[in-house]
């Protein structure tokens, strides 16, 4: 028969908890841009633990929770009492209350320990975490705490979501801000809370706002969003439990370096958005450009000698458009590869699909150019370089809006045939 090792099913519950809690308030508190507003209630936490501690000389819970509670909450409002009765701005203010309630956290975290309290044995955890010392107690109240944070989450889910993305509609329809403010605050407070045994005060702003910039990056639908930083969420307290077991070492910075890396990872690797992503797509587009300027030279040559079937050279098409021959060389085989142009001995000519897409892109380039004659009353003489940019982002759509606008129009503004299929 197997037997459960009761810490390790703590463990288990403490960082479903933990993650699941944290992460959804924290894609709130992301979207609403209150990320530094966390990192300072995080620190603020710290006196208030102190104190219930000192008060009570005892380590349950309930009082330490609540005097966690009643410090991050008195952090909060000092902040924005100080960014709206005064010059300073809130960043500063965070600055500034940050500094003063972790100080004062650390001081009496200190007496603490210099003086003969009974059950001051592992107060220290709360600064750095350790979920392994998550007791049964502990877990009761995580657990009624977390489940009252997510009625309220979903009770005024449709609230949160206006105020995160269109806080001048939610105001419009009669939805209070400001309330709706204090309760993301309170519930932020809340999730700080239950996290700083765990992730402990200095890096529990990390498991609020670092799941939800991750799942930022992987989607931009808010349900998606929510999901994707639970999943980061726990991922990271269950690996990260894992390493602090067996190194051993606190858990908070073991949870923070993993999710750490995920977000790493995200921010090269994210469909989208990720850099790696960006830099491909940039590519890809400055490619297209090149081909599609190779295709309009060479049809631009064909025009000229009426003749769209011939072979020309790379010294011919240099003669009608200046290229780097290194992108020229590569442009030519992309464009062969890909079937718009057929190599020879003589050198590249137009397959049927190249003439479309070079006359197309001609098209394109003379009906901009009468566009910002006709209606921006730009000199034809200063169009050239404009529609050189805008045809390559030009859309079927508006291609036909573009004919429809200027009446199907036979030349450009400088005599040169507007070429149609």
């Amino acid at each position: 028969m197997i037997e459960f090792n009761p810490i390790i099913l703590n463990v288990v519950i403490g960082a479903t908890i933990l993650a699941i809690t944290s992460s959804i308030v924290g894609v709130f508190a992301f979207l609403q841009k209150k990320t530094l507003v966390g990192d300072a209630i995080s620190h603020a936490i710290l006196p208030g633990v102190c104190l219930a501690f000192m008060l009570t000389n005892s380590k349950n819970p309930i009082y330490l929770f609540a005097g966690a509670f009643a410090s991050g909450w008195f952090g909060s409002f000092l902040i924005e009492f100080i960014s709206s009765k005064s010059r300073i701005k809130k960043d500063s203010s965070i600055s500034i209350i940050l500094s003063l309630f972790f100080g004062i956290g650390m001081t009496l975290l200190s007496y603490i320990q210099n003086h003969d309290y009974s059950d001051k044995s592992g107060l220290n955890h709360y600064l750095f975490g350790s979920i392994t010392s998550i007791t049964t107690s502990d877990i009761y109240l995580f657990t009624s705490v977390s489940l009252i944070t997510l009625f309220v989450i979903y009770f005024l889910f449709k609230e949160f979501r206006l105020v995160s993305f269109d806080p001048e509609f939610s105001n419009s329809i009669g939805i209070n801000i400001k309330v709706i403010n204090r309760v993301l605050t309170s519930l932020t407070v809340v999730a700080i809370v239950l996290g700083i045994k765990a992730a402990g005060v200095v890096l529990m702003a990390g498991m609020i706002i670092t799941p939800a910039a991750i799942a930022r990056f992987w989607t931009n639908k808010l349900i998606i969003m929510l999901n994707v930083a639970v999943i980061v969420a726990m991922f990271s307290c269950f690996f990260g439990s894992y390493l602090s077991y067996i190194s051993p070492t606190p858990t908070g910075p073991w949870i923070v370096i993993v999710m750490s890396f995920i977000a790493i990872l995200s921010f090269f690797f994210a469909p989208k958005k990720g850099i790696v992503f960006r830099k491909i797509k940039q590519i890809q587009f400055r490619n297209k450009i090149i081909e599609e300027n190779i295709l309009k030279a060479l049809y631009q040559i064909g025009e000229k000698a009426n003749n769209f079937n011939m072979s020309l050279s790379i010294e011919d098409i240099l003669i009608r458009r200046s290229f780097l021959l290194i992108e020229l060389k590569s442009g030519l085989r992309r464009l062969t590869s890909q079937g718009y142009l057929e190599k020879n001995d003589q050198g590249y000519a137009f397959s049927p699909m190249g003439l479309q897409k070079g006359k197309r892109t001609t098209k394109l380039h003379r009906l901009w150019e009468l566009y910002l004659t006709n209606y921006m009353k730009i000199a034809p003489d200063h169009v050239h370089d404009d529609a050189e940019t805008i045809e390559h982002i030009i859309t079927p759509e508006l291609e036909l809006k573009l004919e429809e606008l200027l009446q199907y129009p036979v030349r450009d503004p400088h005599d040169s045939i507007i070429p149609y299929k």
